[in-house]
């Protein structure tokens, strides 16, 4: 039986700060493996990025393993993914967001990213426990939304991303079906050049916080 509504959330940069997160690791490796090796782990991180689609940490580190097999550093950085206190980069009012979808409907994380740290930010953020294990991870998720329709069928979908070309990904296949929100956060949000490449989204917001002053029940009756 099909939910009313099902609330889409990302993850990165929408609920959980990633960017800070980041700046975190960048700072750990300044610490631990110096400058040069710091922006070698970077530079390894985008080109597998650019290669898969998606962000890999732990698929970077790897290969920054590969490149220095001696470097005893190695073991502090891979300390550093396993216990990051994640639940700290919430951002404010992430969780009442969450809170504010369920009077209405059925929210589900829809997320991208690697197999083994992108559920683990998850779990250990706390966000797997809000979303009552309603986690949906996939390599490219805006090609995936047969799948996320078959999993959780719905008469409308909200999805809340900070990537605007998520949002217009799945607004031009879903169109009226989907009422897409924009929370501008996060260095993609923020990219103007890159906000005005695509048409306006539904929504706007500041902040992810902000989602709890949406009345949603309008949107049904529209």
């Amino acid at each position: 039986m099909s939910a009313q509504i099902v609330f889409l959330f990302d993850v990165d940069n929408t609920l959980l700060d990633n960017d800070h997160i980041a700046l975190d690791l960048k700072n750990h490796l300044e610490r631990e493996v110096g400058h040069e090796r710091q922006e070698r782990y970077w530079a390894l991180f985008e080109e597998l990025r650019a290669r898969v689609g998606y962000a890999d940490y732990l698929g970077a580190l790897q290969l920054y393993r590969d490149n220095y097999p001696r470097d005893p550093h190695l073991l502090t950085v891979s300390h550093f993914f396993v216990e990051y206190p994640f639940a700290n980069r919430l951002f404010p009012g992430s969780l009442d967001a969450v809170e504010h979808a369920k009077k209405f409907g059925k929210p589900v994380i829809l997320s991208d990213g690697d197999v083994v740290f992108q559920p683990l930010k998850v779990w250990r953020s706390g966000l797997h426990e809000a979303f009552e294990g309603h986690v949906l991870i996939y390599i490219h998720k805006e090609t995936e939304l047969d799948d996320v329709e078959r999993r959780y069928p719905a008469d409308h979908y909200v999805l809340i991303d900070d990537k605007i070309r998520i949002l217009t990904a799945v607004k031009r296949i879903f169109g009226r079906r989907v009422t897409t929100v924009f929370p501008r956060q996060g260095h993609y949000a923020l990219d103007k050049n890159l906000v005005e490449s695509c048409p306006a989204p539904d929504m706007t917001i500041e902040r992810i916080g902000d989602l709890p002053g949406i009345d949603f029940a309008a949107i049904l009756k529209a």
